[in-house]
This record gives structure tokens, C-alpha cells and sequence, in this order.
């Protein structure tokens, strides 16, 4: 069976093309696209002038057999732009030649740069290590696409041609190109939506109700800076804006914002088409959300549709988009208002929840430089968010509010990426679902993944300030709009009550902050605003505390004069003013905006303490992913350096004594249940035996009490039992856990979690995390263990799981640590078709 190797992928540009493997029936395509080469083109590609294409060539180029010969067609409305192709020399040859073409007017696209990425993923698969091209000198532009890639090229010049060769294997350098080319590429497409020149507005009503409508004055309300052009099939004018027919008897328009009824939907899509529109904003419901195979097939068209004509899609059933830039100001969404303008980036996936949103980041003074609702999320994504305001200069702080993950293993690293310069700050549902609360009586399978703390500790891990709840959200983001982040976690408490300073100890001791020495400071209830402010530029220059926690309790009515009462104006002048972060609880006077206050002080301490985590992730390098050295072999495990000790399985006293023979004494009997393996204390583990009579008598014992089936394996040195796990996170994609082993640990969930793959930082800090793990370093007395084989373990299970996207699941358990290394007594491995979208794979949306 042909694998479907189609595509949605982006170009340089931002616009959408489609890529598929090329197809006999394309041989008319094929044609037209030749015709419509220049003279320059031709012979650059075929070396000759080449006028027209000889049927016999013709029929060679689109039959394939999409293994020693394959080939790739882009194109976009049906017709096709470009070929790619790749042709083994010889059958089961490491070698196949490879050559590219793209039509005159799609040329520096980066058209050629996605053939080649998809062309080699095809050719990897098919067995080719290497390709081989022959390039004219002054073919500059093709001699560009293969020295970009980020392979290593080896050249040379004969007989006018030159000659490239190099390797397809995946490597940093050629990953690390293709991510760049992605970033550019998905940040130009999201540019084009909240930037556009001209928006069309379909479905708003002449009667001025229904949703369209909203939009329509909305957009116009807010002073969107370009034109706006509602489209109405017989209206001459709608909200006070003259109607048009359709998108195209106007020029400009990039936008086009859909709030028609879902059936109605495809002639828009064709109409915005044919209008040359960048993207679509859908508003429109009755697609995947309605849970019926209809509205997702609907959903499906809809994208199809839109990304055929090389446009991008928001939504459908969502909310809108905004950009607050003066010189845009756009408010395409369904809120009233065009949010305040500010240095925080905003994306909900909830449409339901955007206008509250919307009002609650109003409420709390939180300015937005721009934000998108996805609803349905059918294209555009947080990740196509996150790579767009990496760069973005209006934005320092990127707010998510996520239902799910569209591809896991991206999100972590771009978010890994994106945290090193800009705060993250997400609530996901999606992470709040994966645990269950559990008592200390309950027992929780290890196998099943991160319990809360581990699903949080994963988010930290990638950067990302995670959250339980909107309020939160908004709680860190004004904190990290307006205030500088700790440079550590000593806190100066400064208030003028006692309760309030006492309790807000007690929240920094809950939330691992620190209170600094010589605080709380207390300034008396009588004090007034000059002698509270006062004590608050003190603290704000005491070197010994990071940041400040400041309370504040009204005086007594008529206490004090008003110009001595102005507390507010005495907070912010610190506030605003400082290079320490300050939150304030304050039970009178409204702060002046920019200053972040909450109503309790626990809220104020727990905003702190995520962005005091936060700053400590940005304090610690990140580490490298070491190289590991891998093998041919039918066995993952052994290809990857991980050696389990070896293990025969029996039924009966004679089998087990023959495999004991086989293996050689001394040996250990294990109960074959998964449950029982490791259970030295309930008699389901024998430790040993060093003669056949030990071995039977051991099994009839095992046997009568656990089962027939048992696993015999020869003795290797005792250690401190440990376990290495690698499982399937619907945040991150594949995690790699470690913890020590017995139902002690395993009953209290003492795992540590990273994202794969791990960098050597990453490794050696997990082995040192576990609650458990001064047993590895010698407690009470006991030999230290060889901690820097576990941790290169652990590498090489995060590599594993980075790039064998089939391993589903893996189960190393026990692993025994000792002082001269380790021993895998028992590996247990889940295999299955590779999940979908593998961040190594070529780029496509």
C-alpha cells in the first residue's frame, strides 16, 4: 500500500500551497506548468532548451513506482506550480539523484526548500542515505536551496556541471534549518491576518442584528485604519458602509471575516478566493463542534477549500481576531471594545469565553497588543501564535488559554524556545484533565503518565508559567506586563497590619518563596501616605529581598488629612518605579494602572511565586541534547545502547531449571504477572538459586502461590532499584519519568517528568529530584550509585522517544544503579503506528 504522503504546507510568503505525490493523471498538468516556463527556466532545469515535453519523457515523469522512483507535485486552485523528484541509481542503491523545478512566477517562494524536505523524508523511508544533483553554475537559485538545507554538501565541477552530493539524514543543523524556515513562514501568515490592508464582511444583515452585523460595527467602531466592505447580495449599504456583491469589485482586501450560515459557507470561501484574500475568520458555527460526522466533514471542506486557494483559516465557531497597533487597530471579533493596547499577546482557543476574556483583561488594566480566538481551531493554531509573536515587537508577554493540543510536541519546543525571551503563561484544559486527585490509600498505575505536580513540573520544565484558572491567568500576565521579573526568591513583606504581613509569610512559605531578613516590616496603622511610601522605597533598595509583597489596611476614617491619605499615589511611585517586582493587596483605593493589585493576599503571593519559578528556569542554562551513538538493529532497545539483562521464560520446574542451566548460576525466579515481578516482599521474587534443586524447589513454591508462569534471569549485582518510564502526554507528546522503584514510591507518585528529548542538564537533574533519591547518594551510610549512568540512560531514552515515534510507550523497570553502573532487569515496550505529526517530519500545517 502507497503511503499518503499529501500536505497542507506554507511558503516563505506566509501563503498556503498543496503538496502530493504526482499521479498519471497529471500528465496535462504537468504540461501546462511546462508551458508556462520561461526560456531561462527550462534550460537551467533540463540543460536545454527543451521546448516541449516528448510523450515517452512525459509518461516517465508521472508513473512512478514511489519507492526507488518518486515524485511530488505542488499546487494551488488545481494547477500545478512545481515537481520534485527523486530516482535511485540502481535497485537498493544508498544513492538517488535528485532534481527540482518551480514555475517563474513561484520562484524565491521557498517552493523548492519544502520539495526537498519532503523528497528526503520519502527517500529516508525508502532506504536512500544519500542524494546526488547536477546543477549549472549559474543556476544560482537552485545551488541556494541545496546548500540551505543543512546538509553537508560535498561539490565538485566537470564538464560545466557541478556535481553536489550529500547526506539526508536528519541532523541538528538541517532541523534546526527547517524550524527556522517554519517560524518565518507561520509568523508572515499570522501577519497577514492581524495586519490586513482591506476587510470584507460576510453575513452582516442590512437590518443592523445578527452577528455579522456586530462585527461590521464593531470593526468600523474601533478605527480599523483600512477600508471595510461589507458583502451583501442585494443591499446597496450595511451599518452606514456602501455593499458590495462580492469581494471582488474591491482591491486590497486580505481579511475576509465569515459569519454566514454554515451551509453558505463554500461560496464565500470561493468568493474570498477569487478576491486574492490572505485569510478567513470564521465565525460561522455547525462544523466540528456540533459532534456529528457532517459538521467535521464540513470542516474539513472548509479548510481544504481555503488552503487550495492559499488561505489561512481562524476558526470556524470563533470568536474573532484584534490588533491594538494605532496603525491597524482592528476589531474583528465579536467583543464591543478593541481592547486597551498593550504588550501582551492573547489566544483562546474558546470562542464561548473570548468576550469575557476580553472584559475580564479590561477589568484587571491588561493591555493586549493583539488577540485570537480559534474556536474550533480547524487551521491556525497556538503554535502558529506562539511563532508569530516571538518576534513580534509590540509583544513581551504571550497569554494561552487552551482546550487541547493540535501537536504536543511542537508546543514544547517552541515553548522552550519562545520562554528564553518571552514569558508563556497558559491554563490548559487539556493538562488539568490528564490527573485525578488522589488520596494516599488510592494506587496509581506509574505507567499511566505525569500525576498534576509532574504534569505541572513538565510546563515549568518547557518554560511555561502554567495555571489552574483564568483568574490566575490574569493574576501572572498584569504581574509580567508591568513589573520586572525577581532576580531571586527572597520576598520584603511591608505593611501597616499585622494580620495581613503574618499571612502573607505564610503564603510565601507555601509557595517556596523565601522572607527575606529583617522582614515583615511593619509601619504603624496610623501612618500616613509620605511615611508608608517612605518605608516602601527603603525595602525597594534593600539588596537582601528580590521583590516585595506589599499590604496595605485603610486607617481609621478622618484619621488622617487627604493630602496625607493619597496611599495609592505613595504605591505606585514604588511600584512603577522600582527594579523589583511588587504586588499589592490593598483594601482601599483603586491602583493607578500598571500596578498589579489583588484582592487577597494570597492571590498576590501565589502571581509571584509563578514568575519567581518562572525566573529561576531562566536562570539555569539549557543544556545540550548530547549525541547518541546508535546501531543497526531489529531490536530498538539494543540500537540505542540500552543492553536488559537477558530472561527465559517457563512454565514448569523442569523448564525453569533448563533455563537456569542455560543462563548460568546463580539465577532469580520472578513470578510472570506484571504486578508480581518486583515483589521481593510478598515471596513473588527468588534471589540466588545456585543449583538445579534451588531452582525447583523455588518454582513449585512460586508456582502453588502465584502461578505456573515464571521468568528465570541470571543474578547480577545488587543496587538501588530505580525506573525509567517514557509514555504519550497529550500536552507534550512523549515524556520520559524517572523515580525509584517500590510500592513505597510508586504509591506516593515520586516520578520526575521531562519533555523528550533531554538535555544533559535535564538528565542529571532528574536522577537528583525524586523525594527518594538520597538513597542514591549514599543515605545512612549506603554506597553512592553511579548517577551519570543513570542519567545517560535517560538520555537515551529521551533520544528513543524523539525519533522513533512508533515506541508508544516503554517501561524500564527495575533498573538497578550501583557504584560501577547499572543493569535494565526488565524492559517492557509498546509499539503502534507513529503518532501523528512528528516535530521531526517535514513541515506541513
Amino acid at each position: 500500500m502507497i503511503r499518503d504522503r499529501s500536505a497542507d504546507v506554507l511558503l516563505s510568503d506566509g501563503s498556503t500551497v498543496h503538496l502530493r505525490q504526482i499521479r498519471p493523471e497529471d500528465a496535462a498538468g504537468i504540461v501546462a506548468m511546462h508551458s508556462r516556463f520561461s526560456e531561462r527556466t527550462r534550460y537551467l532545469r533540463y540543460f536545454s532548451p527543451y521546448p516541449r515535453i516528448p510523450e515517452r519523457d512525459l509518461q516517465r515523469f508521472v508513473n512512478v513506482d514511489h519507492h526507488a522512483r518518486e515524485a511530488f507535485v505542488i499546487e494551488t486552485g488545481g494547477r500545478i506550480l512545481a515537481v520534485g523528484r527523486y530516482e535511485r541509481l540502481g535497485p537498493e542503491a544508498a544513492e538517488a539523484e535528485v532534481a527540482l523545478v518551480v514555475e517563474d512566477a513561484y520562484q524565491g517562494r521557498g517552493v523548492g526548500s519544502v520539495l526537498l524536505e519532503h523528497l528526503a523524508a520519502a527517500a529516508r523511508d525508502a532506504g536512500v542515505s544519500r542524494f546526488v544533483a547536477e546543477v549549472l553554475p549559474e543556476n544560482s537559485t537552485m545551488l541556494r536551496v541545496f546548500a540551505d538545507a543543512g546538509y553537508q554538501i560535498q561539490r565538485q565541477y566537470a564538464d560545466g556541471v557541478v556535481h553536489l552530493t550529500f547526506p539526508i539524514a536528519l541532523t541538528e543543523q538541517s532541523l534546526e534549518v527547517q524550524w527556522r524556515r517554519e517560524q518565518r513562514a507561520e509568523a508572515r501568515s499570522i501577519a497577514r491576518l492581524l495586519s490586513p490592508r482591506g476587510v470584507a464582511v460576510y453575513g452582516a444583515s442590512a437590518s443592523g442584528h445578527g452577528i455579522g452585523a456586530a462585527i461590521l460595527g464593531h470593526l468600523r467602531d474601533g478605527g480599523f485604519t483600512g477600508p471595510i466592505h461589507p458583502i451583501h447580495p442585494s443591499a446597496g449599504a450595511v451599518g452606514g458602509l456602501p455593499a458590495l456583491r462580492s469581494a471582488r469589485l474591491a482591491e486590497g482586501i486580505d481579511l475576509a471575516v465569515v459569519a454566514v450560515p454554515p451551509e453558505a459557507v463554500p461560496g464565500v470561501v470561493d468568493d474570498a478566493a477569487a478576491a486574492g484574500v490572505h485569510g478567513l475568520v470564521v465565525v460561522s458555527a455547525g462544523f466540528a463542534e456540533t459532534d456529528t460526522e457532517a459538521g467535521a466533514a464540513a470542516e474539513r471542506e472548509l479548510t481544504r477549500a481555503a488552503h487550495a486557494a492559499g488561505m489561512r483559516v481562524v476558526g470556524p465557531n470563533c470568536l474573532g481576531v484584534a490588533n491594538t497597533h494605532d496603525g491597524v487597530r482592528l476589531n474583528a471579533t465579536l467583543s464591543p471594545r478593541l481592547p486597551l493596547p498593550g504588550r501582551a499577546g492573547f489566544f483562546s482557543q474558546s470562542g464561548a469565553l473570548g468576550v469575557a476574556l476580553l472584559a475580564e483583561a479590561d477589568r484587571r488594566g491588561l493591555g493586549l497588543s493583539s488577540f485570537v480566538s480559534a474556536g474550533n481551531r480547524a487551521d491556525v493554531s497556538g503554535n502558529d501564535l506562539l511563532q508569530y509573536w516571538e518576534d513580534d515587537p509590540a509583544t513581551d508577554v504571550i497569554l494561552l488559554y487552551l482546550e487541547s493540543f493540535g501537536n504536543p510536541r511542537k508546543f514544547a519546543r517552541l515553548a522552550r524556545r519562545i520562554g528564553r525571551t518571552k514569558p508563556i503563561v497558559a491554563v490548559a484544559s487539556a493538562a488539568r484533565g490528564l490527573s485525578r486527585s488522589r488520596s494516599p490509600g488510592d494506587r496509581r498505575d506509574p505507567a499511566t503518565g505525569p500525576d498534576r505536580d509532574g504534569v505541572a513540573a513538565l510546563f515549568a520544565h518547557a518554560g511555561v508559567i502554567r495555571v489552574d484558572t483564568v483568574a490566575e491567568l490574569f493574576d501572572v500576565g498584569v504581574l509580567l506586563a508591568h513589573q520586572p521579573l525577581p532576580a531571586g526568591r527572597r520576598v520584603g513583606i511591608v505593611g501597616n497590619s499585622t494580620a495581613l504581613t503574618r499571612l502573607a509569610a505564610a503564603a510565601c512559605a507555601d509557595g517556596g518563596l523565601a522572607v527575606a531578613e529583617g522582614y515583615p516590616r511593619h509601619v504603624p496603622p496610623q501612618a500616613g501616605a509620605n511615611e508608608f511610601g517612605d518605608a516602601l522605597a527603603e525595602a525597594s533598595t534593600d539588596g537582601g529581598a528580590d521583590a516585595l509583597v506589599v499590604v496595605f489596611a485603610p486607617p481609621v476614617p478622618g484619621q488622617l488629612s487627604d493630602e496625607d491619605a493619597d496611599f495609592a499615589t505613595a504605591l505606585a511611585s514604588v511600584a512603577l518605579a522600582g527594579d523589583k517586582p511588587t504586588v499589592v493587596t490593598s483594601l482601599v483605593d483603586k491602583m493607578p494602572a500598571g500596578v498589579p493589585a489583588y484582592p487577597s493576599v494570597e492571590e498576590a503571593v501565589r502571581a509571584l511565586a509563578r514568575v519567581s519559578g518562572y525566573a529561576d528556569w531562566l536562570r539555569r542554562p539549557p543544556g545540550t541534547v548530547p549525541e547518541v551513538a546508535t546501531v543497526d538493529s531489529f531490536d530498538v532497545l539494543t540500537a540505542y545502547g540500552i543492553d536488559v539483562v537477558p530472561s527465559l521464560p517457563a512454565e514448569s520446574a523442569e523448564e525453569a531449571v533448563a533455563a537456569a542451566d542455560r543462563l548460568g548460576y546463580p539465577v532469580a525466579l520472578k513470578s510472570a504477572g506484571e504486578a508480581l515481578r518486583h515483589r521481593l516482599d510478598l515471596g513473588a521474587v527468588r534471589l540466588d538459586l545456585t543449583d538445579e534443586s534451588a531452582v525447583a524447589r523455588a518454582y513449585t513454591e512460586m508456582a502453588g502461590n502465584f502461578g505456573p508462569g515464571v521468568l528465570v534471569q541470571a543474578m547480577v549485582p545488587a543496587g538501588v532499584a530505580c525506573v525509567v518510564e517514557l509514555v504519550e502526554d497529550p500536552a507534550f507528546g512523549p515524556v520520559v519519568g524517572f523515580g525509584l522503584g517500590g510500592v513505597a514510591t510508586e504509591l506516593l507518585g515520586d516520578r520526575v517528568w521531562r519533555p523528550a528529548p533531554l538535555t544533559d542538564r535535564e538528565a542529571a537533574a532528574m536522577v537528583d529530584e525524586p523525594r527518594a533519591a538520597p538513597l542514591l547518594r549514599g543515605y545512612r551510610g549506603a554506597e553512592r550509585v553511579d548517577r551519570e549512568a543513570l542519567a545517560q540512560l535517560l538520555i537515551r531514552v529521551g533520544r528513543l522517544a524523539d525519533e522513533r515515534p512508533e515506541v508508544r510507550e516503554l517501561r524500564l523497570n527495575p533498573v538497578l544503579a550501583r557504584a560501577d553502573g547499572l543493569s535494565v532487569l526488565h524492559a517492557e515496550l509498546v509499539l503502534g503506528p507513529p503518532t501523528d505529526r512528528p516535530d521531526t517530519a517535514p513541515r506541513r500545517l
